[in-house]
Parts: C-alpha cells; structure tokens; sequence
C-alpha cells in the first residue's frame, strides 16, 4: 500500500501495490458471482480494502482504480504520479518529461 494523487478521485488516495491488487480482484470476482444485494456481495472487498489501508471506501469500483501499477512516475516538477507509466506529460503541471522510466 502506497499514498498517491489519485486523478480519478482528485486527491491521495491509499493505492494497492500488485500482491494487494490480486486480492481484491478476487473478491470483486467473487462478488459478480454471488447472490445478494449489492452490499452484501461487495461487502468483503470494502472491508479487505479497509483493512489495508485503513481508508473506509464506499464504492466498490473505486477501489479498482487504486493500483500501484496503473500510475506512472512522480513528475520531477510537482511529484504527482504521471497518469500511465507511459506518460510523456504531467497532466497538473504540464511538465514533460525528462526521460522514460
């Protein structure tokens, strides 16, 4: 778990590293595939994300925007995450960037 500028959300958010991620792809899985009411089926990956990162998060797609994994490098100008790791641009400051990463 890392906190980083979440463009989506338009502030830091906590973001789930690859191991983390895994985890709660399960359990999204596994809410598509069970009966209940939406709360009900989508209850485990809200309490797992809680869990860790400590962040009580209310919609479930949220946190599978929250991955490590799909953000790029801070900018070297205002350190926000790049959007992608292919970026080529900070998309706050404008920045481009110096070399790839």
């Amino acid at each position: 778990m890392k906190v980083l500028w979440c463009w989506r959300c338009r502030k830091e958010m906590p973001m789930l590293d690859e191991e983390e991620y895994h985890i709660a792809d399960e359990l999204i899985r596994k809410a598509f595939q069970t009966k209940g009411t939406i709360k009900e089926r989508f209850q485990p990956l809200l309490d797992y994300y809680k869990t860790v990162t400590g962040y009580e998060e209310t919609i479930p797609n949220a946190i599978m925007h929250h991955r490590i994994s799909q953000y790029g490098a801070p900018c070297e100008k205002c350190g926000k995450p790049y959007r992608t790791p292919q970026a080529s641009f900070c998309a706050a400051c404008g920045n481009k960037k110096l070399s790839p990463r």
